[in-house]
């Protein structure tokens, strides 16, 4: 199954405090794939697109979703957008974001199993304090589609 993660908002792009201290301790977000934060964009960026294969199959007449993507245990599998900053020694993560696929609606889930286009989640990337977003992040903070 396709999926296709579009950030915007980015909060390095704020003016403020909050902002400067994104940027100027060089914090990026990426996507995890296991314990791994890759394709990494910087607190600043106008937007991202992240797209990636996961593995889908139905168990007891429910949809499950797995691979190095996806985290969490059947029933309760999301993805990982995490924030951290990019020093010499690597990438110091001080906070994550999930997407739950529980929060997909069934018939976009269902339709993507399938094969009839790519699962895309669109989302805001700044928190209601001007921060990066992080923790559960649920509609309508996300929105799911399918392209």
């Amino acid at each position: 199954m396709r999926i296709r993660i579009d950030g915007t908002d980015f909060p390095g792009q704020r003016a403020g405090a909050e902002a400067d201290a994104l940027r100027l301790g060089n914090v990026h977000v990426g996507v995890q794939r296991k314990a791994d934060v890759v394709d990494q964009v910087p607190a600043d960026a106008a937007s991202a697109t992240w797209s990636f294969e996961v593995s889908s199959r139905e168990i007891d007449c429910a949809l499950d979703v797995g691979g190095p993507w996806v985290h969490g245990r059947p029933g309760a599998r999301f993805l990982y957008l995490s924030w951290g900053a990019v020093t010499q020694d690597g990438f110091a993560m001080f906070r994550r974001a999930k997407l739950m696929f529980t929060d997909v609606p069934t018939e976009l889930l269902r339709a993507a199993h399938e094969g009839n286009g790519t699962l895309v989640g669109r989302v805001g990337l700044t928190d209601a304090a001007g921060g990066p977003i992080c923790a559960r992040v649920r509609p309508p903070a996300v929105a799911w589609a399918l392209e």
